[in-house]
């Protein structure tokens, strides 16, 4: 792949942008929402905040809430709004930057985790980990490696689309410390741990996927340590079960999105 023209921070730069990607990309609930209703899209998503700080010649946003991997390739997406056609249709020969933020609606991450939310404060009432884990198959792992292969196949296809860019993928964050943080946010210690290494399992396969096909990968979960749902609003990266911001349950905050754009925007000026 062609390398990228050098992004300094004190000039504008004549890129062309495409943002791909699901909630974790479209910021629901975060003012202020913007294009389709249905997709939940904020000019405060991390999209966005790209676009501001690399001053990009033009700048398409067509991230979705809900979006799969086939809602970028090929499928339309259905929505409360209407149909959107395939993510894959705003690129052009003519892009130069694209980011990605894609996997976790493939694997059912957020109904994974709103299945192990309980209030209980004992294990003995609460089999989430041990009934994910049944029979010493780990089933989100299992969904990963499943879906991998296609997280690989769409970056090819968005390579076909847009030969010459520049392709980021956007990986998802550390929603949840060590242990979790029961009660303030219902999920045992054991299923606070096993969510969030699944988040990193999801991570792993596609910064893989990313290194074979030709894109780079950029981790979110570093940069998001001690601002997870756990902490006090005002620090929060990830809004909670019952959020004190405006964003959706278990999906990046306005701070969040601001400090995923900034991460992005010091990987495309470092490229």
């Amino acid at each position: 792949m062609p390398e990228a023209p050098a992004v300094s921070s004190d000039a504008a730069v004549p890129l062309n942008y495409v943002a791909l990607g699901d909630s974790a990309a479209s910021g629901p609930r975060i003012p202020n929402q913007v294009g389709a209703p249905g997709c939940q899209q904020s000019d405060s998503n991390y999209p966005h905040v790209l676009a501001e700080a690399l001053q990009v010649a033009s700048f398409v946003d067509v991230t979705c809430g809900g979006a799969v991997t086939d809602n970028i390739v090929s499928v339309s997406q259905s929505t409360s709004s209407g149909e959107v056609p395939p993510q894959l249709d705003a690129l052009t020969p003519e892009t130069d930057l694209v980011t990605v933020t894609i996997g976790g609606n493939d694997i059912g991450l957020v109904s994974t985790a709103v299945q192990c939310l309980t209030f209980a404060n004992t294990s003995a009432t609460n089999v989430c980990k041990d009934r994910l884990t049944a029979g010493g198959v780990d089933t989100v792992a299992a969904a990963v490696a499943e879906k991998a292969p296609q997280w690989g196949a769409m970056l090819d296809a968005v390579a076909e689309r847009a030969p010459d860019a520049r392709i980021l993928v956007v990986g998802y964050g550390t929603y949840l410390p060590d242990g979790g943080c029961f009660p303030t946010q219902p999920m045992l210690p054991e299923d606070a741990d096993y969510i969030q290494s699944s988040i990193t399992t999801m991570n792993e396969a596609l910064r893989a996927q990313a290194d074979a096909h030709g894109a780079e990968f950029v981790d979110t979960e570093p940069l998001s340590v001690g601002h997870d749902v756990c902490v006090a609003a005002d620090q929060r990266y990830f809004e909670g079960v019952v959020p004190q911001n405006p964003a959706a349950p278990l999906h990046p905050t306005a701070a969040g999105m601001a400090a995923i754009g900034d991460a992005v925007a010091a990987a495309v000026r470092a490229g």
